[in-house]
């Protein structure tokens, strides 16, 4: 399978040459998921992070109550991990879920290796996303502590714009930290004063 998207967000995002790209391409596979097959489960190590070739991704937690708690979502030439357990090598707190039918690049710690040995452009690009991937985080959890429903859902567009047809709306809502009643409001409101996602 041709993994284009994958390719060129080697060479237009990590700066990768077309010399290196050769030398970097015997390694990674690509995997098809169907809508609803599980990439990863709790309890599981996760030893790769999913690139997203086409289609879409999440992640959850499920709390004792049984509610299920987004974390994040991947559409195409997003990645998607759990870190701390690839990294440490310990079971994963969260589930990993094709939402629509989905193509991944599987990345291992191989690959990234090879790659960063190969291409000191791609070693500074990793370091700099792993930084990025912390900014984020941080700052999801400042939304999430103080944030009002319609400045997250503000935040959400942003950072998702092709998502909010893509996604059932308990999902965007289970990603907020709301209930879909909320989030049915919030969108009302901002209908109101004309405001438009896309």
């Amino acid at each position: 399978m041709v993994l284009q998207n994958f390719k060129t967000y080697l060479q237009s995002r990590a700066g990768v040459t077309e010399e290196e790209l050769h030398r970097i391409f015997e390694i990674p596979q690509s995997k098809i998921f169907e809508k609803g097959e599980a990439l990863l489960n709790k309890g599981d190590v996760c030893h790769h992070a999913f690139f997203v070739e086409k289609g879409l991704l999440r992640s959850y937690t499920i709390d004792e109550m049984g509610k299920e708690h987004i974390i994040q979502f991947a559409s195409e030439n997003w990645f998607m991990s759990d870190r701390s357990s690839a990294y440490f090598n310990e079971p994963s707190d969260f589930y990993i879920e094709a939402i629509e039918d989905t193509t991944v690049v599987l990345i291992d710690k191989e690959f990234i290796e090879l790659a960063a040995t190969i291409s000191a452009s791609f070693r500074q690009y990793n370091e700099r996303a792993l930084q990025n991937h912390i900014r984020h985080l941080q700052k999801r959890i400042n939304l999430l502590l103080g944030a009002t429903a319609e400045k997250r859902y503000l935040d959400f567009i942003n950072l998702y714009p092709d998502l909010t047809l893509r996604v059932p709306q308990w999902m965007i809502a289970s990603y907020l930290g709301i209930t879909p009643e909320s989030l049915s409001r919030v969108r009302k409101e901002l209908a109101k004063r004309n405001f438009k996602p896309h």
